[in-house]
C-alpha cells in the first residue's frame, strides 16, 4: 500500500512546480474539466505551497479529481481471494470488475491503516518542511484515525516545531470528496495548516449525505446486522434509506418497500436539506456515489436537476471504493451535498452534552 505521490507522477504535493494533469482516460474528465472550479482549486492549492493537504481513498475520489486537486492520497489495503490490493482509485481493476466479483460470491475484507505507513507518508511530509493537514476517513467507521495520530506524534517527536494535522472528517465516501475540494480551495484563498484544521473542524457538519443499498447481504456479512434481519428483508424486497451521524457512524433513516421509494427518499432529504433549498446562490459541487448501479446514479441526477438552484450545479460522479464497497455491496447510491448544520438535528440533551465535553 502506497500513497500518490509514489505511484502516479500526475499527482503533485503542494508547492511543487510542476501542474497536476487534468488529462482524463477516454479523452473526457466529466468532473474535472466538466467543473472547471475543481481544476482551478487545484491550481490555486498547488501555487500556494504554505499547506499539504492528505486524503485517503475512502473519500471515494473520482480519479480525475484527485489529479486536479494535487492532494495526497493514502490507498487503504482491501483483501480478495487472489491476495491483497491497494485501493488505488481503480488504477488496477474498474468498479464493474470489483462489484461483479462480489456478485458471483467473492467477499471482500479489509483491515485499519497500521501506523507504520502513516509514519512513511507524515515523514516525506516533515523532509520537504511544508506543514500538512490529514483529513483522515472517520472513526465512526475505522479505527485508521488513531494510527494517523500515533504516527503524527512520532513525527512531531523527530522533527520538533514541524506542523502536523490529523482531523476526523466525521463524513465518508463523497461527503468527504466534497470536504477536500472545498479545503482545496480554501489553503489556494490563504488559510495556513492551523486555520485549516479549524475550518474543517466546523465545515464538515455542514456536508449531508443519504444512501440506499440494494441488499442487507454484505452488511449481514459484517456483522452490522443479524444475518436473518438480511434475509428477511431481502424476501420482502425492503431498501433502506441510511446517512450517518455527527460522528461519523451509520444511521438507518427509514426502510421502504422497493428500490425506488428508497431513491424518492433520499430526493427528499435532499429537498430539505439542501443549502439551495433557502434560496442560498451556491456553486459548490453536488456528489454522486454508486457501487456498479449507475443506472440509478443517473436517474437521481435527473432528479435532482428538476430542484430550484441546481440546473447548473456542478455534479461529481465516483464510484464506491472497494474498502467501502466490501461493506455495502453491488448497488449502493448516494448523495452528498452541502446543507444544513446537521448538530441542528441533536436533541435538547445531546446538545447540553456536547458542550461540556467541548469546554473539558
Amino acid at each position: 500500500m502506497t500513497s500518490d505521490s509514489n505511484d502516479n507522477s500526475n499527482i503533485q504535493a503542494a508547492g511543487s512546480s510542476e501542474p497536476a494533469a487534468v488529462a482524463c482516460e477516454g479523452g473526457t474528465c466529466e468532473a474535472a474539466c466538466a467543473e472547471p472550479t475543481v481544476a482551478e482549486a487545484g491550481a490555486s492549492y498547488r501555487r500556494d505551497g504554505q499547506c499539504r493537504i492528505i486524503v485517503d481513498s475512502c473519500a471515494d475520489f473520482a480519479p480525475e479529481v484527485a489529479r486536479a486537486l494535487g492532494v495526497e492520497v493514502i490507498h487503504f489495503p482491501f483483501v480478495m481471494a487472489d491476495g491483497e490490493h491497494a485501493d488505488d482509485l481503480w488504477h488496477s481493476m474498474t468498479p464493474h470488475e470489483f462489484y461483479e466479483r462480489m456478485r458471483n460470491g467473492e467477499h471482500a475484507t479489509t483491515s485499519a491503516v497500521t501506523p507504520g505507513h502513516y509514519l512513511e507518508v507524515f515523514e516525506r511530509c516533515a523532509a520537504s518542511g511544508v506543514p500538512a493537514v490529514y483529513l483522515s476517513f472517520t472513526r465512526g467507521l475505522s479505527s485508521s484515525v488513531d494510527a494517523a495520530r500515533q504516527a503524527a506524534d512520532m513525527v512531531r517527536e523527530s522533527h520538533p516545531g514541524y506542523e502536523i494535522y490529523v482531523v476526523d472528517n466525521l463524513c465518508p465516501s463523497a461527503a468527504a470528496e466534497l470536504l477536500a475540494i472545498e479545503a482545496v480551495r480554501q489553503v489556494g484563498n490563504g488559510l495556513s495548516a492551523a486555520e485549516l484544521v479549524g475550518w474543517v473542524e466546523e465545515a464538515r457538519y455542514y456536508i449531508q449525505g443519504y444512501f440506499t443499498l440494494d441488499s442487507f447481504d454484505a452488511l449481514a456479512r459484517g456483522g452490522r446486522i443479524p444475518p436473518a434481519a438480511a434475509q428477511v428483508g431481502g424476501k420482502l424486497d425492503i431498501k433502506p434509506e441510511l446517512s450517518y451521524d455527527i460522528n461519523g457512524a451509520l444511521t438507518l433513516r427509514g426502510m421502504c418497500r422497493g428500490r425506488k421509494k428508497a431513491l424518492r427518499a433520499i430526493l427528499a432529504d435532499f429537498k430539505e436539506n439542501y443549502i439551495g433549498t433557502d434560496g442560498v446562490v451556491t456553486h459548490m459541487p453536488i456528489g454522486i456515489v454508486d457501487s456498479d448501479a449507475e443506472k440509478d446514479a443517473r436517474w437521481l441526477e435527473d432528479q435532482l436537476r428538476k430542484e430550484p438552484g441546481c440546473q447548473d450545479i456542478p455534479i461529481i460522479h465516483s464510484s464506491v471504493s472497494p474498502v467501502i464497497g466490501a461493506h455495502v455491496g453491488p448497488g449502493m447510491v448516494a448523495v452528498a451535498f452541502w446543507g444544513k448544520d446537521r448538530r441542528e438535528t441533536l436533541s435538547f440533551t445531546d446538545r447540553i452534552a456536547r458542550r461540556v465535553c467541548a469546554n473539558k
